[in-house]
Parts: structure tokens; C-alpha cells; sequence
């Protein structure tokens, strides 16, 4: 699939001395839902407003569908559109006055069909003639991605769109994210909730320092590190897991009521099921139930941020080897 966003080498440094992004690469597909994760302060904002001609990066490339976001900044500009976490607008206009304004910024001619149709689209045909000010938090919240939509844009970025917004709107903005994918715009999202990346992305990228530290299908994420577990509800307590099933790496639960087995498809350690069950059977522990679990996007990000963490206490705490520097972190990084 053709890329039409490249980020290269993208460096930023506030004159504070912060560094929000360590050369940062990333390609995004036309076409696809990309899902940007990542803690409080990692640097997601900072990267949106960086391709988005906002912040100046201090080192680093973006080129938009072959136009450079420097060089030539109002074409590759007028292809995206950007959903701001804050809500940015004038209290004392109309709905179709704002969001019509925000279609002439980018050059483009009046379309007051296009106008309805997003409105439509976002529910906020019946409010267009209202002011912003008399409108719900909710409702502006949707008066900005029409704003950003109004000049038809090939990229959208949403940064946070639906943080502190009701279930109605968050609903609404998938299903708006779904017909704008079929209508072949480019989508890449923020997000705190991991069931957005987890319900609509196609490719799942981790920030965490200002640097990426994963980039993957999202299919293939949950296959390549989602765990997969294996629990049996016992007939009878056990006070410790018996020595013919130490092969198997089993946890005993506290009450010593729940064995769990994890496995990894991957390695073909479902067929070890089997041989975990005749093995309980000769050892003649009974169980009463079982079911099996699958971590989640959530789970995997989790794990994802802590070793990141972790893995930079431990090279900061470790001497470097005599005539090397130490490193401040060893990122993960994985082809998209």
C-alpha cells in the first residue's frame, strides 16, 4: 500500500532543554486507521503538531503525499485536517459560519453542500445557526472535527477526540471515522481509550519519551505478544504445584483453587494442553471448569511502556563498558 505521510529522523527540543521527540520515523499508509498510544507527556501531541506546520521541529523531514510540510507547506497543509484536543473557536459565530470560515482558510471555493453534508453527518444540522457558545460541550466537540473536515482533507488527525465526551458522540465519531476510511481518507488517532485502537485501527503504533517504540498490524500485535491463558477451577485446593507438572510453568493461585497455564500459539503450545490435561488426570487433580483468556490491546500496552521503562532505570543504573558512554535508553523497535 502507498504511503502518503513520511516522518524522518523528526527531532524537537524546547529551549527549555526537553526533548518531546528523539528522531522519530514513521510511514503512514493511505488509506488506513493508524492508532498512536501512549502515556501522559510521551510526545503525541507534540508529533501531531509538528507534521501539522504548528510546532517547528529542530531536526527532521515530513513529506505529505510528496510535498514537504517546510518547503512546501500550503499544499501539504491543505491535505490534513487536525482535531485538536482543545476546543479553539470563536463563542460568537454561528455553527456554518465556522465551519465555512474554516473551508475559505485553506483556499478552497464556497460548497455549501459539502457545509450540510458534515453537519448532517455530525448532527449538527438543526444547530447551524446557532452560536458556539450556546452549545453543549459535546456539540463543540463536534463543531472542531467539522471544521477540520470542511476542506476535505486526505489525513485527519484526532488528537484525543473523544476524551470526556458522552457515550452518543463516541459512538457517532467511529462510525463517522468507518465512512471516512471507505471514502479514502486517512486516519490517525490519539487515544487514552484503548478500545478506540483496539475497536477501529488497522495499525498500532507505541510512543513513549518522544520515541516510537512499536509499530505493528494491530492483528498481528495481539498474535505476536497477547498471552494466552489457560485457567482450571480445581475440585480440591492444592498446597503447592506437584513436581511432574513443573514442566508446564504453572501459577497456583493463593487459595490454591486456580491453576493457570499460559501458552503461545505461535510455538504450537496448544497441542500442550492436551498433554497438561493427562497429566493432571494421572496426578488426580480434578478440576470443575476452565476457560480461556486472551490478553488485551490494554494489556499489551502496558507491559509495552513498562519494559520500555524499565529497560532505561536498568541503563542508567548499569556502568557503561570502559570507553562507551552510556546510552539513555534502548528503544524497541519493530518494522512497520
Amino acid at each position: 500500500m502507498q504511503n502518503i505521510l513520511s516522518i524522518s529522523n523528526l527531532s524537537k527540543t524546547y529551549a527549555s532543554g526537553f526533548q518531546a521527540l528523539k528522531r522519530v520515523n514513521l510511514e503512514i499508509r493511505r488509506g488506513e486507521i493508524f492508532a498512536l498510544l501512549g502515556p501522559n507527556g510521551a510526545g503525541k501531541t507534540t508529533l501531531i503538531g509538528t507534521v501539522c506546520g504548528i510546532v517547528n521541529a529542530t531536526e527532521g523531514r515530513v513529506v505529505v503525499a510528496g510535498h514537504d510540510i517546510v518547503k512546501d507547506y500550503r499544499a501539504a497543509r491543505s491535505m490534513i485536517g487536525l482535531v485538536p484536543q482543545e476546543l479553539t473557536t470563536n463563542a460568537f459565530e454561528s455553527v456554518w459560519a465556522t465551519v465555512s470560515f474554516s473551508r475559505g482558510l485553506f483556499g478552497k471555493p464556497a460548497n455549501p453542500a459539502h457545509i450540510e453534508k458534515v453537519l448532517r453527518a455530525l448532527s449538527l444540522w438543526e444547530k447551524k445557526d446557532a452560536t458556539i457558545m450556546m452549545l453543549s460541550g459535546g456539540m463543540k466537540r463536534r463543531v472542531l472535527i467539522a471544521k477540520a473536515l470542511a476542506h476535505e482533507p486526505e489525513i485527519l488527525f484526532l488528537d484525543e477526540p473523544t476524551a470526556g465526551v458522552d457515550v452518543e458522540l463516541r459512538r457517532d465519531m467511529w462510525e463517522l471515522v468507518r465512512t471516512l476510511k471507505e471514502d479514502g481518507v486517512t486516519i490517525i488517532l490519539t487515544t487514552h481509550y484503548i478500545e478506540e485502537a483496539e475497536e477501529m485501527a488497522d495499525r498500532i503504533g507505541v510512543i513513549s519519551k518522544g520515541e516510537i517504540i512499536l509499530v505493528e498490524e494491530k492483528a498481528e500485535l495481539l498474535k505476536k505478544l497477547g498471552k494466552k491463558q489457560l485457567t482450571l477451577q480445581l475440585e480440591r485446593a492444592l498446597e503447592r504445584v506437584p513436581e511432574a507438572l513443573a514442566g508446564y510453568r504453572l501459577d497456583l493461585s493463593k487459595d490454591g483453587c486456580e491453576l493457570t497455564y499460559t501458552y503461545d500459539d505461535r510455538h504450537g503450545e496448544r497441542a500442550g494442553i492436551l498433554g497438561l490435561l493427562k497429566d493432571l488426570d494421572e496426578a488426580q487433580i480434578r478440576f470443575k471448569d476452565l476457560q480461556t483468556s486472551q490478553s488485551s490491546l490494554e494489556d499489551i500496552f502496558v507491559d509495552l511502556v513498562r519494559e520500555r521503562r524499565d529497560d532505561s532505570h536498568a541503563h542508567l543504573s548499569s556502568p557503561p563498558p570502559e570507553g562507551a558512554s552510556a546510552p539513555l535508553g534502548a528503544a524497541r523497535r519493530e518494522a512497520s
